[in-house]
């Protein structure tokens, strides 16, 4: 019979990848990414919008032309005034008095304001009360950035309550990580790149929280259910029965980041790209390369770090130990399967054990093999007693 494919294996949950097993591999490249990321942070910072810089902004109808004759337009009125700057950016604005082209410029003053206003006008061809014209303070931008933070540090510790009462507080701390994770890398992303920072990125910022938190718990709920009554048998260690869970669910995260990434898409593609609606461009530029590097920190970096974590509480150490143990035996002949093992020396390392080590000591399972249940010994379920009404048997008098 054929083998499977990719896509039916990891419907399925049997694709047998690796993550937990190579957390060392996820977490240096993270580190790597993160280091990168707070490098650009520190020396070249944000390109800010006009909201958190400061500035000027004209809105001009999109009646006189082009975006490009708009913006050249502005240029010369600007030389004109001698104000010594230029056109920052500019972009097209929808609105229900029709289409408009907003251009901003750095911080002028009232007297320089009016002067450009008018120089556009004629230059323009157009009446100075078709052009408005708004100033804005780099206070409002602070403003906003402060309370963002607030809205952030109030958001982490909710987050941390709930997964403390619903998990346990290792899997609150992976989720909090995974979400600092996704937050640096994408700021990162922002500050390497250049793109604008604005109110609409930093609703989208707080938008992607929400939507990575979503991913983690639903990883960490399969990790809860596969690892219920863990120690109660020797079949699989923590680390194997976590990196089952990351299998299982691996499909239902792709799944959702992709139902979620097209409408996103589409919004920044098509709306921003195709259809000039600037105005789409923060939100949906944020929200994209968010929820695409909140699908990779949930898988790659949450559970390793949750299996990491797990390894070193004493009560999972003992039963890798006993895990490995049993292994070792059924590879040594030893023991049959249905043999038991005694547990692992006293003097053995108490250091956390690498899921990795699980497949040396012997034939660990296969992913997608759940743990095979003990056969009840005695009358009922296992080799009968002696005695009784079996043949041969001895009789009673």
């Amino acid at each position: 019979m054929a083998q499977n494919g990719l896509a039916s294996r990891l419907y399925n949950g049997e694709a047998g990848l690796n993550v937990v097993g190579r957390r060392k591999l996820w977490f240096g490249v993270a580190g790597v990414l993160i280091l990168i990321a707070l490098l650009s942070i520190g020396l070249r910072g944000f390109s800010l919008g006009i909201e958190f810089a400061g500035g000027n902004s004209f809105q001009v109808p999109a009646s006189v032309g082009t975006l490009a004759d708009a913006e050249r337009e502005v240029n010369s009125a600007l030389a004109a005034e001698n104000t010594g700057i230029e056109v920052a950016t500019a972009q097209k604005v929808g609105g229900t008095g029709g289409d408009t082209y907003e251009l901003r410029t750095p911080q002028l003053s009232v007297e320089q304001t009016n002067a450009v206003k008018g120089q556009i006008a004629e230059d323009l061809g157009i009446n100075a009360d078709q052009i408005s014209g708004n100033q804005v303070s780099e206070a409002w931008g602070s403003q906003v950035t402060s309370r963002a933070l607030l809205g952030l540090v109030i958001f982490i510790a909710l987050v941390m309550v709930y997964l403390i009462l619903r998990f346990e507080w290792r899997m609150a701390v992976a989720a909090v990580a995974s979400l600092f994770t996704n937050l640096i890398l994408t700021a990162g992303i922002y500050s390497l790149v250049g793109f604008e920072v604005t109110p609409s990125t930093i609703i989208g910022f707080l938008t992607i929280l929400g939507f990575a938190l979503y991913d983690v718990v639903v990883v960490f709920d399969k990790v809860q259910e596969n690892t219920r009554g863990i120690t109660a048998n020797n079949n699989q260690t923590y680390g194997e029965a976590a990196n089952l869970a990351v299998n299982q669910s691996l499909m239902r995260s792709l799944n959702t980041s992709v139902v979620a990434l097209l409408p996103v898409g589409g919004l920044l593609f098509i709306g921003a790209g195709l259809l000039g609606a600037g105005t789409l461009k923060d939100l949906g530029l944020v929200l994209f390369v968010g929820m695409a590097v909140a699908f990779l920190t949930s898988i790659l970096v949450a559970t390793p770090l949750l299996a990491l974590l797990k390894n070193y509480d004493p009560r999972i150490q003992a039963h890798n130990k006993r895990v490995l143990a049993r292994r070792g035996a059924l590879a040594r002949g030893e023991v049959t399967g249905k043999g038991a093992v005694s547990p692992a020396p006293a003097d053995a390392t108490d250091e956390p054990l690498d899921p990795d080590a699980a497949a040396l000591a012997g034939a660990a399972p296969k992913v997608g093999a759940r743990p095979a249940g003990k056969r009840p010994t005695g009358a009922r379920g296992g080799r009968p007693g002696g005695g009784g009404n079996r043949p041969g048997g001895a009789k009673r008098r």
